[in-house]
């Protein structure tokens, strides 16, 4: 639903001043009534102003996203994909700028607070986009573990068509990915013309994905997949032709564009990338690096103190490892002790799962203690799922999924079961509450049931925000009950350093230079986590800059803003009250959540001092 915008009402506005008959009313002199008025006119004008902006906004957003189409019943959009050809994503950042500019002339004081939550959002989403264009991040449209040859397996994965109407969609959708990947190719070939590319070492781990997802049996099962999701009640003939047609739609359309796609990679792509690992190698690399560091933290903040900050927390963090480790009772240094954990059988599960088991019981612990740090609870439930055969090798540790209530498709805590001997138990609880609840799984479900906000305000997912309040959530678990061994303790902090590792690895990757091997050693020196586990995460944040430097953002911010609330209220200090307001508004940049929850101690602080009168 797009957001409604409110009738213009200054001509109401200035007869229901001059005809007041309230007794403040009368004693107000005409300068001051005149003053009044003004700025009721202001108000009025910068929220109507503001109101049409937003539905202008969502309007070519809607426009722009087959998905937002599809669900809205449109199956022509049901069976497309993101039209990034560069004719379309030169008007969409046009029409960006002009958005932006219209933005800026609004008055963001003359708004009321939830107006002015939706506006700094807004802000932050057009800025950046803003910014960003002129790199052309398409260039290079893929990661480690994931990229637009993964979309077909998500959308599958996703997709529960419940009338025939909605599977023909899907089969046009499948007969589309030739298209989409070509546009996709061309995008990349425009990188090799102008040096922007990943380097070699992240397309060579693309192609390996590519080639286990061109492997005829793979593919089929993955995309027939939502056509055997078809209601049991619906005409066997019908259900019997629709297949066919996806049958053959995979067969003619979907394995030949995934061929073409690996032999581009194989024959052309690969050859010609970059040996370098940072993107400041790249032409523009280093202006490109930190307009991303400010994207991701939301902060005006530079590489070298992001660098120093992870250094420091390095520093604290390394500290209170040696603390539970003495409490372990283990004798022998900190390499030790970590090639103990490392290799210790009791410390991993023996099958896929046994893990699985695991996670599943750490969640429902984790399901148990929410209404004590909690009021607000979504309705949309989470399932413990592990991470697809065809991804598994390259992917994180573990992942959330977002849900659609609506579509029925619940949230999936996706838990890697590759390798096991790199999956320690011991960090499983810090991964599942950061995953699932009261991480992600919660935070976006909570988003998702916002009302009276615009859409773009459940759907956006600030990197700062949603990573920042799934690390929390890590510290939080201890509360909870949820760390029941000094090495599950260990496993946290280890958590927590893989995180402060981040901020200094990110930064050494991308500006300062650094080889894989000095950005390995940072984890694997400073955390308990599996060899296999670091060099995987160390690729991603060579194939992903930026992204890994949200995370110790957000959390240090809502760490610190707890502290200050409960030194501030005391005894009165209301933990549920406190995450509930944090999460109400849904995703934020930080400046505008540190503001908010300032006005919110506040408020509590001058309440409890008015009752105590």
């Amino acid at each position: 639903m797009l957001f409604q915008r409110p009738a213009r009402l200054l001509a109401g506005a200035s007869l229901l001043v001059l005809g007041m008959t309230a007794p403040a009313a009368l004693a107000m002199s005409p300068a001051d009534q005149t003053a009044k008025t003004t700025l009721t006119m202001q108000d009025e004008t910068a929220a109507s102003a503001f109101a049409q902006l937003v539905e202008d906004f969502e309007a070519f957003e809607h426009e722009n996203s087959p998905g937002a189409r599809a669900r809205d019943g449109d199956l022509e959009a049901a069976g497309e994909w993101f039209d990034i050809s560069p004719e379309s994503l030169a008007a969409q950042a046009e029409a960006e700028t002009g958005f932006l500019q219209r933005l800026e002339a609004i008055d963001v004081d003359a708004l009321d607070e939830n107006d002015a939550t939706s506006y700094a959002v807004l802000d932050y989403i057009l800025r950046f986009r803003v910014e960003l264009a002129p790199f052309d991040e398409m260039r290079a449209p893929f990661r480690n573990d994931s990229g637009f040859f993964s979309a077909p397996s998500y959308a599958s994965a996703s997709t529960r068509p419940r009338t025939i109407a909605r599977a023909d969609a899907w089969v046009a959708r499948i007969n589309a990915i030739p298209d989409y990947f070509d546009a996709n190719i061309a995008w990349m070939q425009q990188g090799l013309e102008d040096g922007f590319t990943q380097p070699r070492l992240i397309a060579e781990l693309a192609a390996s994905q590519i080639e286990s997802l061109s492997d005829p049996e793979t593919l089929t099962t993955l995309l027939i997949a939502p056509i055997d999701r078809l209601p049991e009640g619906l005409p066997q003939a019908e259900r019997d032709r629709v297949r066919a047609d996806a049958e053959a739609a995979i067969r003619d359309a979907a394995i030949p564009a995934y061929e073409t796609l690996l032999a581009f990679f194989q024959d052309e792509y690969i050859p010609q990338t970059r040996a370098s690992l940072g993107i400041s190698e790249t032409p523009d690399g280093r202006e490109y690096y930190q307009t991303v560091v400010r994207y991701h933290t939301t902060l005006d903040t530079s590489p070298e103190e992001v660098h120093q900050r992870g250094l420091n927390e390095v520093a604290r963090i390394r500290a209170e490892m040696d603390e539970v480790i003495s409490r372990t009772g283990f004798e022998g240094t900190f390499a030790e002790f970590l090639n103990f954990l490392r290799t210790d059988p009791q410390f991993y599960a023996e099958t896929p799962e046994e893990l699985l088991m695991h996670a599943a019981w750490i969640s429902k612990r984790a399901d148990d203690a929410m209404p004590r740090f909690f009021g607000n609870l979504p309705r949309l439930p989470y399932g413990v799922r592990p991470v697809p055969d065809t991804m598994a090798p390259t992917y994180t540790t573990g992942r959330y999924w977002p849900g659609d209530l609506e579509n029925g498709v619940a949230g999936g805590y996706m838990v890697n079961t590759y390798d096991l001997t790199q999956r320690p138990l011991y960090t499983l609880p810090a991964l599942t509450v950061h995953e699932a609840v009261p991480g992600h799984h919660h935070q976006i479900s909570i988003a998702a049931e916002l009302e009276d906000v615009p859409d773009f305000r459940r759907d956006s997912y600030i990197t700062a925000f949603g990573e920042g309040w799934g690390l929390y959530t890590e510290t939080l678990a201890t509360d909870m009950g949820l760390y029941t061994t000094p090495y599950e303790e260990f496993g946290r902090l280890t958590y927590e350093m893989w995180r402060a590792c981040r901020l200094v690895v990110d930064t050494g990757i991308h500006y300062m230079g650094w080889t894989q091997a000095e950005a390995e050693a940072c984890l694997l020196e400073n955390s308990a986590l599996a060899p296999h586990n670091v060099r995987t995460e160390v690729q991603r944040y060579i194939s992903w800059p930026g992204q890994a430097l949200a995370y110790k953002s957000g959390e240090l911010l809502m760490r610190d803003l707890r502290a200050q609330a409960e030194a501030r209220l005391g005894a009165d200090f209301d933990i549920r009250a406190f995450h509930d307001r944090l999460l109400d508004d849904g995703a934020m940049p930080l400046s505008a959540l540190e503001a908010k929850m300032l006005a919110w101690i506040d408020e509590q602080e001058a309440e409890l001092a008015e009752a105590a009168e």
